[in-house]
């Protein structure tokens, strides 16, 4: 198997590539259907009774080689890849122009820019119908279940020149998110400390063809928490009998691409806004991601990017 080294665009600096902030990852039941779209040839789709688990990452960095910006990452599914496993990402929004195109160029991500809108909610307290027991309140999940607090919606919006297409509104009831809004004892809150070696799979992309490999190292507090909020409108890949006369007869290879673009990106809303069933809150993260490697080169017969 062939090894070689990418290297990663100028001016952002050399790997390891170290980012701080915090976190939210949500896994969510996804149709396999819907998961493969994506999923290179390589890899089989872990899944059971016609669903795998995907879902999103959505993160606020305070800290990065690129300094504060935020990014969503949307988890069309989990891949096996002998002897581990791994998420595969459908679709990378970022709010940073160079992170954007240093996920595209360095990583194999398939990286967008987008605009984060973010709103503080003042939630309406209410009172808690049960005590949490023992093991739920040492990890934190019958405090975030029961105690009122602030939250924050998240208007996510894929930005590419001068068109804007809204993704998403994530609601997200958490304190890690919601910097902005202070929270009495909060470092009781916040879970015990972990770390975590990720081995994580990138490329088939415009920018990278190849298939990549490249470490994940996560040091954060983590504890459970209800599940994001995630709305917005059910979007339908487009096919070709959707086109008007006039798009039919304009320049094929341009229409092909755009379409196939907005296929890719309505699948990734249909991941969004999947059936959560999993939700994780990562305070006093610290991720430290490693250079990526060529493990598959590009061939015709292995990928649809090709």
């Amino acid at each position: 198997m062939e090894v070689k080294d990418v290297k990663p665009p100028s001016g952002y600096g050399k790997p390891p590539w170290v980012f701080r902030g915090s976190a939210l990852y949500q896994l969510h039941l996804v149709k396999a259907e819907t998961a493969r779209a994506f999923v290179p040839k390589e890899f089989k789709l872990v899944e059971a009774f016609g669903y795998t688990l995907g879902g999103f990452f959505l993160a606020s960095y305070d800290d990065s080689p690129v300094g504060i910006f935020d990014e969503l990452v949307v988890i069309a599914g989990i891949v096996w890849n002998p002897p581990t496993s791994c998420a595969w990402a459908a679709r990378v929004l970022v709010s940073s122009d160079e992170a954007c195109v240093h996920g595209r160029k360095a990583v194999g991500l398939p990286s967008q820019a987008a605009r984060f809108s973010k709103q503080r909610i003042t939630a309406i307290p209410r009172q808690s119908e049960s005590k949490a027991n023992g093991f739920l309140g040492m990890i934190g999940v019958g405090t975030a279940f029961n105690k009122p607090m602030n939250c924050l919606d998240i208007q996510v919006t894929e930005v590419k020149g001068p068109v804007a297409t809204d993704i998403c509104t994530i609601s997200v009831g958490t304190a890690a998110l919601a910097k902005a809004v202070p929270e009495p004892n909060l470092n009781k809150l916040t879970g015990p400390v972990i770390k975590m070696s990720l081995p994580s799979f990138s490329g088939r992309t415009e920018y990278i063809p190849h298939l990549l490999k490249y470490s994940c190292q996560i040091e954060c507090r983590i504890r459970a928490v209800h599940p994001a909020k995630v709305s917005g409108l059910p979007v339908k890949p487009k096919n070709d009998t959707e086109q008007s006369p006039e798009q039919q007869s304009s320049n094929f290879v341009d229409s092909m691409t755009r379409e196939l673009g907005e296929n890719e990106r309505n699948l990734s809303i249909s991941v969004m806004l999947s059936k959560p069933i999993l939700a994780l809150e990562f305070n006093c993260l610290k991720m430290q991601v490693g250079a990526p490697i060529i493990v598959f080169p590009c061939s015709k017969n292995t990928s649809r990017s090709c």
